[in-house]
């Protein structure tokens, strides 16, 4: 979703960019300055792509921090744990492969669940935001670039 609306941003910027460099090449008729002006054109696409990339980093980032602060994990109740329990297929209780346990040997191995699923939230939350950290680092410094050419070629022009 998040590259299919990318790429449509970034047909549409070139196209209006693509529609002011046909506006000013017909006014303007000199080769050179329809170099620039295509020069010009491709690094704002490049720029704005990034920016585009940079910002989608930076929000998945976010709400990879939220899901570290607060994992969304459902743990169902100490109730609904133990009946899941007692209420075993009767293949399994006829092959003797339950146990039965004591509602403190339930309520412990209940608990030790219930952490472990929090950590796991815990660490996708974390390995997240490090995939999302990427989106940020690695085109953050083509943006600066391009943004820097954008920038001394306007005092040129």
């Amino acid at each position: 979703m998040a590259v299919g609306s990318l790429a449509l941003f970034a047909i549409l910027a070139l196209g209006v960019f693509l529609l002011l460099l046909g506006v000013k090449g017909v006014s303007k008729s000199k080769e050179e300055e329809r170099e620039e002006m295509v020069k010009l054109v491709y690094h704002y696409a490049v720029a704005f792509i990034t920016l585009i990339m940079v910002i989608g980093g930076g929000v998945f980032a976010f709400m990879a921090v939220a899901d570290y602060v607060s994992p969304n994990t459902y743990i169902e109740s100490f109730e609904d744990y133990k009946n899941m329990y007692v209420h075993q297929p009767k293949e399994q209780v006829e092959a003797g492969g339950i146990e039965h346990k004591s509602d403190e040997e339930l309520r412990e191995q209940y608990v030790t669940m219930k952490q472990q699923r929090i950590e796991n939230a815990k660490q996708q939350a974390i390995n997240s935001l490090i995939k999302s950290l990427g989106w940020i680092i690695i085109p953050l410094p083509i943006y600066l670039i391009f943004q820097r050419r954008i920038s001394r070629e306007k005092k040129v022009i």
